[in-house]
């Protein structure tokens, strides 16, 4: 079960600034706590400024699991993966979203806003992050990937 006391890195480019919103304005009254790593605005900036204080931060194991956006969710998760000990998925559906921490222990959820609804976003956020990996579903296969 996900702490509640723990704060989530979230951080997004100028096309996922709606959907961060939305994320933080409707998740923070459940009980969810967020450390905001910008952008705060609509105006064109390089989505790697704000990914790279989050997945730097999941990397060196200050916060368990965080959550990265952009238009399509595939910039920002090139960025994150650069990470050694960064695990990023694309989700985009609630299939997507529990192979990607039940096989794959990612750490990182990256969403695509221009492709999901922020209703859709919400849902596949809170099962992220409250779905733990698999006990030994973890197998060689991951293994092999985290331990190269």
């Amino acid at each position: 079960m996900f702490d509640f006391s723990q704060e989530i890195p979230i951080g997004c480019d100028h096309a996922g600034i709606r959907l961060k919103t939305y994320l933080i304005d409707n998740l923070t009254p459940e009980g969810y706590h967020f450390k905001d790593f910008g952008t705060d605005t609509e105006e064109s900036v390089d989505y790697a400024d704000f990914v790279h204080p989050v997945a730097k931060a999941i990397n060196e194991g200050i916060f368990q699991r965080g959550i990265i956006i952009c238009g399509s969710g595939n910039g920002v998760s090139m960025v994150a993966n650069k990470y050694s000990f960064v695990r990023s998925a694309i989700c985009w559906t609630e299939e997507i979203t529990r192979l990607s921490r039940l096989h794959n222990d990612a750490n990182i959820i990256a969403l695509p806003a221009r492709f999901i609804t922020p209703e859709e976003a919400k849902k596949w956020l809170r099962f992220f992050l409250q779905l733990l990996l698999k006990g030994e579903d973890m197998n060689a296969e991951l293994r092999r990937y985290l331990f190269l």
